[in-house]
This record gives C-alpha cells, structure tokens and sequence, in this order.
C-alpha cells in the first residue's frame, strides 16, 4: 500500500501537480484496519476520525449523526434569517422562502447520508 502512495507522489512530481501535504489526511475505516501511518514527501499525514468533502461530512465508523446535526443547524439558521429579516409571514412569502433558502440544505447530497438508524432519530 505505501508503495501505491509513493508511485502517485511519483506521478504528480513528473506531472507537476504536486499535493499540499499540509493538507492531505488519512482517514482508517473498518474496524479490524491496523492504524498505520503514511507520509507523503517526508511529512506524516494527519489521522482523522471525520473529514468533509463537498459539504458532507463522512466520519471514520459510517455513521451519519455528525451531518444531520450540521444540516439541522444551517436549517435553523435559515429560518431565523427568515425570521428576523420578514414581517410578513403569509403562506404567499413563507413557502418561495422556505422553498429557496432551507430546502436546499436539507436536500444537499441527501442521497448519501440520508440513510440514517430509526435510534439515530430518536
């Protein structure tokens, strides 16, 4: 496996695409994975236990709990944006607002995570 990694660091030099080592982390999943260290150019890469990529956030174990809670507060600060910023709160104003300015947080990469435990929700 270090091999793999070093052929791609090999590969992004003769390309000239180099990677932001400071940037770069590892990620072990499974529950047997030995926890092995991994260096790029001389320079450990960080172990995480979650990481987010395009706004969502996968976490080491599979588990979804850590971006519902993160959807649920973009939500909620949408609405008290909503909230503070509208006096009229008529279904005419309410839903093209909800619809435009809550929904899409709601609905982002929905397909991913949205496979939660029925316990996750209680």
């Amino acid at each position: 496996m270090l091999s793999d990694l070093h052929k791609l660091v090999a590969w992004s030099t003769d390309w000239q695409t180099l990677f932001n080592t400071e940037k770069c982390k590892v990620m072990h999943l499974g529950f047997n994975n030995p926890q092995t260290e991994y260096d790029m150019n001389g320079v450990t890469m960080q172990m995480v236990k979650d990481e987010k990529d395009l706004s969502v956030i996968v976490s080491a174990d599979m588990k979804w709990e850590r971006q519902c809670i993160e959807v649920v507060k973009k939500a909620n600060k949408m609405l008290g944006l909503i909230k503070r910023n509208f006096q009229d709160r008529s279904k005419d104003t309410i839903v093209p607002l909800y619809k435009s300015l809550v929904r899409p947080h709601q609905e982002y990469c929905c397909q991913v995570w949205c496979h939660i435990l029925k316990k996750t929700l209680s």
